[in-house]
């Protein structure tokens, strides 16, 4: 908060504080006839008409005593001017004509003076006595003014500092400024100028000092950017402005300036809060000390807060001044009423010219909403903003407690003030509702003095008002809550505190509601005060958009992807050159299986990156889910990236006598060059060998699976180091058919329990790491060749609930009937 600005419209009327003016006996006229000469109030300046306004017709403005700016019309402006004291009422009344251009009378003047420039304190009254006048009190502005320099004081302290916006200094500033923002925020950080300024209470207490004291500075360099100008600057001070202390400058002599001139004024306290920032640098430059760091990130704090152009700060003044509309607050009625289609054509519409009516009209429509959103959630969370500023005063007294008995001076200052930032902002809520209520109900009762039926209505609508708030208020239990760490406070939960949505029973991602939870016995349970972290699973409601879970090759594909219900993300697609398979069952007595197998090439030295997959998730009861997927990966030629993954999991969820079987084999082979036409023919005869068995993979027992795969592989090793072995290179086989050391990874699923109210398990998915084998020596004569490298998926990852029937012959993939469990599946 810095500047003091304000005053009532351009067609200036009546003031809404009046003062009473003293009237002469009957039959002696009126109050400025006589021997009594118009004369200004002391105090009063006549400040010129506006330069750069945004209206068609510029407003001339006046200053007050009292430091309030009025706006007048051209007439009323001319007709004080001439209330010099010296000139009657003719006199006053030739000037205003000649000013004017029309005919004034010695009568008009009379009426303008008594109803208009007397009531708003600008005259003396008629016994040459001051006018009593009370300042307009807006709920957004400047309280309790504490004034610290005069204005002679004022000018004369700020005046060494007119230097700085010199042209080059300027520029050399901001690009200082940018410099160590960009250094500080991207390239240094705030890790360790945090941790060291939080580990030394006496440099948070520096840190708070060098902070106040830089804002007092940013009032200099509004004081100093007027005196640039050719303005002078007024009294400097300390107030409240909405819930905190805040300094100001009076700059109001800034009007005499042009919009450049204003406007420097306006970002003259920006700009010295850039200084501070490249000071501060400096400064951390000669003594290394990181808690300094802190400091420039509070001027940049306190730059983009005075930005905010919705309420008095800095970017309201820049707006107001660019737009030449000194008081955007007095164009909402103005601006509001005029939106509307059959208002139109009033005059007071097109008071603006037409560029600034659409920026003032967009300012309107942007903070109206956002101030009315903001006082509605201010009265709504003030019991949770009272439970909370109490409980933190109670932790921070004993704190203080403890740090005073241990003779920590520093400590005791810094809870001191941690104590009072809690405090002011409770206060200033408090204060701003009561001041609300009172306003409120004030307001409508002078506007409807001698109209009992409105009131009535008026009153009756004060009433249900009160009643809300009491319903709002009233302390049930969870009302004064203070807030928790584990809350978000977003948007959306600010909405729903005032429109709360019914609940429907089932939980959901981001939102609250209510479920039934087990809790170890003996264990202490969590409460609102004292939560405990945990892990909720919600199903999710239907299929993502685009997903369906993979499918066996062949014909026995199911017909439709059944429904998504588990509380994790559903496997994304495989890549081109990857496989998976996901066998998802929900169907109570069924089996679903899914198969996937693939013969990959990888030519030509592109990155080989093939993952095979398989899933096998199942949220039924007495019912199965199997996933194998079987890949083939053959790398010829020279490959700098083979990064290869196989990839398997099982999971039950919520599933009673039944039992999810994931099996991920994978086979990575590397060779010199191409096949010859021999190998070649039987590698296509074996795989589609292993093709058709794939396609008929439900007709065989789950314990036979992987031992055919790794036969099937054995087989493939030996076609392909047939060929290499004839071009003279060696191969590196799997560990089961080469006795080498390699062991298969495995990663057992964890089981489901039984019972009536089972808890989900989830398997963590196993992956099956490469292994690459060193070079075995060539034979005589032969050139040494690459060793090959070989991947095999370890056991399958299976999750087993109670008994589980193994798929037979009776076993589809689709939805079947379960045979009687014979076995279990390990």
């Amino acid at each position: 908060m810095t500047q003091t600005h304000g005053g009532p419209p351009p067609e200036a009327g009546p003031p809404s504080s009046r003062v009473s003016v003293a009237q002469d006996p009957p039959g002696q006229g009126s109050t400025t006839a006589g021997a009594h000469l118009p004369a200004l109030a002391d105090g009063v300046q006549l400040l010129g008409t506006a330069e750069g306004s945004g209206y068609r017709e510029p407003p001339a403005l006046v200053r007050r005593g009292d430091g309030q700016t009025l706006q007048l019309t051209r007439l009323l402006y001319l007709v004080l001017e001439a209330a010099d004291g010296s000139r009657d009422l003719d006199g006053i009344a030739r000037h205003a004509s000649e000013g004017s251009g029309r005919l004034v009378s010695a009568e008009n003047v009379r009426t303008l003076m008594d109803s208009q420039l007397l009531p708003m304190g600008l005259l003396r009254l008629a016994d040459g006595t001051q006018p009593e006048v009370k300042k307009s009190n807006p709920l957004l502005g400047l309280r309790f003014r504490y004034i610290v320099t005069d204005p002679e004081r004022t000018r004369r302290i700020t005046a060494p500092f007119a230097v700085l916006f010199n042209p080059l200094i300027v520029v050399a500033v901001i690009a200082a400024f940018l410099a160590a923002c960009w250094w500080v925020l991207m390239v240094k950080g705030l890790g360790s100028a945090t941790h060291e300024a939080f580990a030394q209470p006496a440099l948070l207490l520096l840190i708070l000092a060098v902070t106040i004291l830089s804002a007092g500075f940013h009032e200099f360099g509004h004081a100093a950017a007027s005196r640039k100008g050719g303005a002078t600057p007024g009294a400097m001070g300390a107030g409240l402005y909405l819930l905190w202390p805040a300094f100001f400058t009076d700059v109001t002599d800034s009007y005499r300036l042009g919009r450049a001139g204003r406007i420097r004024t306006d970002l003259g306290g920006l700009y010295f809060n850039a200084i501070v920032a490249v000071a501060i640098m400096a400064l951390w430059w000669a003594t290394g000390f990181d808690a300094l760091l802190l400091v420039v990130v509070t001027q940049i704090l306190q730059m983009v807060r005075q930005l905010i152009p919705l309420v008095k700060y800095d970017g309201y003044h820049i707006l107001a001044d660019a737009t030449g509309v000194p008081d955007l607050f007095q164009r909402i009625k103005p601006t509001l009423l005029g939106i509307l289609p059959w208002r139109w054509g009033n005059p007071e519409s097109k008071v603006l010219k037409p560029w600034a009516r659409a920026v003032v009209t967009a300012w309107v429509l942007v903070t109206v909403p956002v101030l009315l959103f903001s006082m509605v959630m201010m009265v709504l969370s003030l019991p949770r903003l009272l439970a909370t500023g109490w409980a933190s005063t109670a932790k921070q007294q004993e704190q203080l407690a403890a740090s005073l008995s241990a003779g920590d001076f520093a400590g005791v200052a810094v809870r001191a003030l941690a104590m009072v930032v809690v405090a002011v902002p409770v206060l200033g809520v408090l204060y701003i509702v009561v001041r609300l209520l009172r306003q409120l109900v004030t307001g409508l009762w002078q506007k409807t003095r001698g109209k009992l039926v409105q009131r009535t209505i008026a009153m009756g609508a004060v009433a249900v008002l009160l009643a809300g708030l009491a319903w709002a208020w009233w302390p049930d239990g969870g009302t004064y809550r203070p807030v928790q760490a584990y809350e978000r406070g977003t948007l959306g939960d600010a909405t729903r505190a005032i429109l709360p949505v019914r609940d429907s029973g089932a939980l959901r991602q981001g939102g609250a509601g209510r479920t039934v939870a087990l809790w170890p016995a003996g264990a202490a349970k969590p409460t609102r005060d004292n939560p405990q972290l945990s892990m909720v699973l919600v199903p999710v409601g239907g299929s993502p958009a685009g997903a369906s879970p993979g499918t066996a090759s062949g014909p026995s594909s199911p017909a439709s992807a059944p429904s998504w219900v588990f509380p994790f993300d559903r496997p994304a697609a495989p890549a081109a050159d990857g496989n998976q398979a996901l066998a998802v069952n929900t169907t109570d007595g069924s089996v679903a299986y899914s198969v996937a197998f693939a013969l990959v090439w990888a030519e030509d030295g592109e990155p080989v990156t093939s993952t095979n997959e398989a899933y096998a998730f199942a949220n039924c009861t007495g019912c199965a889910a199997v996933a194998v997927g079987f890949q083939v990966v053959l790398v010829v030629g020279q490959a700098d990236v083979i990064v290869p993954q196989n990839l398997s999991a099982a999971a039950n969820y919520n599933c009673l006598d039944c039992l999810t079987y994931a099996l991920a084999s994978q086979l990575v082979l590397t060779l010199d060059g191409p096949l010859d036409a021999a190998a070649k023919q039987q590698l296509e005869a074996l795989w589609a060998q292993i093709a058709d068995y794939g396609r008929h993979l439900q007709d065989v027992p789950l314990s036979e699976i992987q031992a055919t795969l790794s036969g099937y592989k054995e087989q493939i090793t030996s076609i392909v180091k047939g060929n290499s072995v004839a071009g003279g290179t060696s191969v590196a086989t799997s560990p089961a058919s080469a006795g080498t050391s390699g062991v298969p990874s495995t990663v057992p699923a964890a089981p489901a329990v039984d019972g009536p109210a089972a808890v989900p398990a989830t398997a963590v998915p196993g992956t099956a790491p490469a292994e690459t084998a060193a070079p075995a020596p060539a034979g005589t004569g032969a050139a040494t060749a690459p060793a090959g490298q070989y991947v095999e998926g370890g056991q399958p990852t299976s999750a087993v609930n109670g008994a589980t029937p193994a798929p037979t012959n009776d076993a589809g993939y689709g939805a079947t009937p379960v045979p009687a469990p014979t076995s279990s599946a390990g």
